[in-house]
């Protein structure tokens, strides 16, 4: 699967409206945008305890045994499937910012890496998504590590653009939620089409 590929189904994913975008708007509405940049820069990096943890754990579980490499594509594909069919039946996607109270930059960002770092969907997305774009025949630790770093670098590009564009952003709930759920329907449909792709797609042992 091409590089391209990837970063595209990345950029996708990465501008959906969810929990991680609507997280760092709140601390930017609380307390501006040092305490909104702060908290980029700690769920990136507790994005990268999952790229980590998958990396090191899949590459230890899969690396010797082509039955299990295929084994946890197929699962993958069937797991983005179901967070596509998820997307595309929820009704309202939510973009609200929480409230929350105002509380330094510097604990905002020890905030967001343990947000981010104990997300459980966050490692379930990891390891269903990134092995998807991995070759058998190259060693697969090095690869999870770069597409995860590629994808956490995405995320946090986009949630530092949602810091700049916080106070438009909740100028307009109608528009918010009109774009919200154009973004959610394209990211559901991307990720059903990537999973059934992948799931029929032939693999080499």
């Amino acid at each position: 699967m091409s590089l391209l590929a990837f970063i595209v189904a990345a950029l996708v994913l990465a501008i959906t409206p969810g929990p991680g975008i609507a997280y760092v708007v709140a601390r930017t509405v609380a307390g501006g945008r040092a305490e909104g940049l702060a908290s980029c820069l700690g769920t990136g990096l507790g994005g990268l305890v999952h790229v980590a943890a998958a990396a090191l754990g899949l590459s230890l579980l899969i690396a010797q045994s082509a039955l299990a490499f295929n084994l946890v594509k197929y699962l993958g594909a069937a797991y983005l499937v179901y967070l596509g069919i998820r997307m595309l039946t929820r009704k309202e996607p939510s973009v609200e910012a929480k409230q929350v109270r105002a509380q330094g930059a510097r604990r905002a960002f020890m905030e967001g890496i343990m947000v981010e770092a104990m997300n459980v969907k966050t490692a379930l997305f990891f390891l269903a998504f990134l092995p998807q774009f991995t070759t058998p025949e190259a060693s697969l630790a090095p690869q999870l590590a770069l597409l995860g770093c590629i994808c956490v670098a995405m995320n946090t590009f986009v949630d530092v653009l949602a810091v700049f564009g916080a106070d438009r952003l909740l100028q307009s709930n109608a528009a918010r939620v009109t774009r919200a759920r154009l973004l959610t329907r394209l990211s559901g449909c991307t990720m059903m089409t990537l999973g059934v792709f992948l799931a029929l797609a032939r693999r080499e042992s």
